[in-house]
């Protein structure tokens, strides 16, 4: 499929290309994407990139390597304005974004660039939902912040689901209730997400994380009913953690539970918009939906275990000498675990969707006990696979018509916006996607 032409030096840049995230992105490109893709690699560091370039080489001698650009400061605007003017597409993943993200999102923003990263900041992007929402569609740069594990799979996940049951029961369906499980997770953290997760509270005030965390903060259009989700968990799972949903079995609390849900709720306001715009397939979630997202614990004594212990961290990382004694122990930014143990990791999650008829007593006769099954999973390192998700979101946006059709302008958009095209890429890419109908 041929690349878009938009008479720009580069069809991608990573920035931050020499860090822990950014060699994996950049690995992925280079023995997947097309050999005709103009790219580039780009970071403070000269040595350093030139090692990324070395070692991709390595893995693909018969391609030509990317060029280099060199960017002295994360907060030089003007040199990388001056990049963003250069380059189609920009994937970042120098963090973390709360406190070194703005000038890269603002360039793009600002110079019709298209942009993807991977944190998992939610402050930062309400932040920059606010700020630069309006010149982005001025410049038809198309955003998609929060792109990595989290929280695409969740998000993705959720709308294939929803399509499953329009596939079902019709194109007008609509979806209620969304639960979402982490059934596998065998991963520990890069030094990047551990620094995101100790400097949140150093970065933003406790009004930004409230008021960036309120549900469907980050939709561009109200719900109906914002509490709905909190309404149909019961008090035992507020205090115990535990719940058990028909399908997926016991879960407990999930430590990325609200950083996903913030995406989601975000897609589902984007849909209802583009539901709208006459001529546009309608992929909307419908007024009653809500989402929830659990873990699987191996029994409910674990799964207490891992409630109270999510409690605990959320104590150290509010408790200023607490966190200064945790980060002594931890990797450090650009850091994380050796190739042969990542090698070991997997990622595994499992959906049920609930199809919400509208009160037809007839259809909720017939259909009632029927629901959208879905699960995503890989095997293997889990920040490869987030820099699958940065390489071949690049490639959907180069490569698909069909996305730009679905988009429209320019905007601040979600994973689950790039659709059926990129779950496809990335099922060839090893992260796989089903769904099916069962019966509770």
């Amino acid at each position: 499929m041929p690349l878009k032409q938009h008479g720009r030096d580069y069809d991608i840049v990573v920035y931050g290309a020499s860090g822990y995230t950014g060699k994996y992105t950049a690995q992925h490109i280079a023995t997947h994407l097309p050999t005709t893709l103009k790219w580039a690699v780009a970071g403070r560091s000269r040595s350093k990139l030139e090692a990324v370039v070395s070692r991709l080489q390595e893995l693909n001698p018969d391609r030509l390597p990317p060029s280099i650009e060199i960017i002295s400061s994360t907060t030089d605007h003007t040199a990388l304005e001056s990049l963003c003017r250069r380059t189609f597409i920009l994937l970042t993943t120098v963090g973390p974004y709360g406190s070194l993200g703005e000038p890269a999102f603002a360039a793009c923003a600002a110079t019709g660039t298209h942009y993807f990263d991977v944190t998992g900041e939610v402050p930062f992007v309400h932040k920059m939902i606010t700020k630069y929402s309006s010149l982005a569609a001025q410049s038809g740069a198309k955003m998609f912040p929060q792109l990595g594990i989290e929280s695409a799979p969740s998000d993705l996940l959720t709308w294939s689901l929803t399509q499953q049951l329009k596939r079902e029961f019709g194109p007008q369906t609509k979806t209620g209730e969304v639960t979402l499980s982490i059934h596998t997770l065998r991963s520990a953290p890069s030094g990047g997400t551990l620094a995101t997760v100790f400097t949140i509270l150093e970065t933003f005030s406790l009004k930004e994380l409230r008021e960036a965390y309120k549900p469907y903060a980050l939709s561009p259009v109200p719900h109906p009913n914002p509490d709905l989700a909190e309404r149909r968990t019961m008090w035992t799972t507020k205090v115990t953690g535990l719940a058990t949903t028909p399908i997926l079995g016991l879960g407990t609390s999930s430590v990325a539970a609200k950083t996903d849900a913030a995406i989601v709720q975000r897609t589902w306001g984007l849909l209802s918009q583009a539901s709208n715009n006459k001529g546009k397939e309608d992929e909307s979630y419908g007024p009653r939906f809500s989402f929830k997202q659990y873990m699987k614990p191996r029994n409910w004594l674990s799964g207490v275990a891992i409630h109270l212990g999510l409690m605990v961290l959320g104590l150290v990382m509010a408790t200023p000498f607490l966190r200064g004694i945790a980060k002594k122990f931890v990797y450090q930014p650009g850091e994380g675990a050796e190739e042969e143990v990542a090698k070991r990791d997997e990622l595994e999650y499992w959906g049920v969707a609930k199809p919400d008829f509208g009160g037809d007593e007839v259809k909720e006769g017939e259909e009632g006990r029927k629901r959208a099954f879905g699960r995503c999973w890989f095997r293997g390192p889990v920040y490869y696979y987030t820099g699958v998700l940065l390489a071949e979101a690049a490639a959907t946006l180069l490569e698909e018509e069909s996305v730009d059709e679905q988009l429209g302008g320019g905007g601040i958009y979600t994973p689950a916006c790039l659709g059926q095209p990129f779950i496809d890429r990335l099922d060839k890419a090893g992260f796989h996607f089903e769904t099916k109908i069962m019966e509770e």
